[in-house]
């Protein structure tokens, strides 16, 4: 049952959230949940003010109960050796780029991590700090939007929530109201949460073979011609593809068109190439779920058991 505020609130051991610590250049340390952004994005959980280090340079990743550190765009480097994605263990020393290197510090990995889940919102493990909002759609934003109606953060001594003018401590079991949508805090397994491409189980459609090359893509449903794509359409599949699994819409954008600033413009081409995108697969014959964007703001590469995905980026 959710505490109502009257009377002194239950106890519950907090739940802790799966995090890295790594050292930068300059001798600070910074942590790191799953989802956080490293990048020049001003909204990036580490911002780094640097021209080698992209917008949205390199993603921090739960799989399979393992932390990893996924590249977005360019690649990373370990001991010498350019890699996409790495998992992360205390001591390594990561090239972001040429003569850029963090060191990881710690790599915390709790059994339990808090989630919260509401209407068109899967159950969602809670980055360090995130907002919610529900209007025009449900989404959750891996970072602080003064706008939004509701923010959750970490304090690593428990989880907090402002709404409505209140601030509140937050743990499983609770429930809240924001603009009409109801929302629940639950406990995941840290071994089941996390990005991985998005599976299920195959059925009468054929399989598919996705060839990613950033400026170049082909996608081909069992023995019929590939459909090819380049340009924005190709950078969209490319993004995702090298992403792993469902990401915030915005994330994916800013990695197509880094020079734009405006985000309403931003928005805009997001939404009129998404649907292009979509529409020339369909055309081709791909199924329609291949490309599916949630009303969480989320998107994602959905794919069968059987497909094949050679991400060259």
């Amino acid at each position: 049952m959710a505490w109502t505020g009257r009377g002194p609130r239950p106890y519950h051991c907090p739940v802790k959230r799966a995090y890295a610590t790594f050292r930068l250049p300059d001798g600070t340390c910074r942590s790191l949940a799953a989802g956080d952004i490293v990048g020049r994005l001003w909204s990036a959980a580490l911002q780094i003010d640097d021209p080698r280090v992209s917008e949205g340079h390199a993603m921090v990743s739960l799989r399979g109960g393992d932390l990893w550190l996924l590249a977005l765009r360019r690649r990373l480097s370990i001991e010498g050796r350019s890699v996409a994605e790495l998992r992360l263990a205390v001591g390594q020393r990561i090239a972001l780029a040429q003569a850029l290197e963090v060191v990881v510090e710690e790599v915390a990995l709790p059994e339990q991590a808090l989630a919260i889940e509401g209407p068109e919102l899967p159950a969602t493990m809670l980055p360090g700090v995130c907002s919610l909002q529900v209007r025009p759609h449900i989404q959750l934003f891996a970072r602080y939007e003064p706008a939004a109606p509701c923010q959750i953060w970490d304090t690593y001594d428990g989880w907090r929530r402002a709404h409505d003018g209140r601030t509140t401590p937050l743990v499983a079991g609770d429930t809240w109201e924001v603009d009409g949508a109801q929302f629940r805090a639950l406990v995941m397994p840290v071994g089941g949460a996390g990005l991985s491409p998005t599976r299920v189980t195959g059925g009468i459609d054929p399989p598919l073979r996705i060839v990613t090359a950033w400026d170049t893509a082909q996608v081909q449903a069992g023995d019929a011609p590939p459909v090819t794509f380049a340009g924005v359409h190709a950078r969209i599949l490319s993004e995702l593809a090298s992403l792993g699994g469902p990401a915030g819409w915005e994330i994916v954008a800013r990695e197509v068109w880094p020079d734009e600033e405006d985000a309403w413009v931003l928005r805009r081409r997001w939404d009129v190439n998404l649907g292009r995108l979509r529409a020339r697969l369909r055309e081709g014959g791909i199924r329609r779920d291949l490309v599916r964007a949630a009303g969480t703001g989320q998107v994602e590469l959905v794919l069968h058991h059987d497909d094949l995905l050679e991400d060259r980026s």
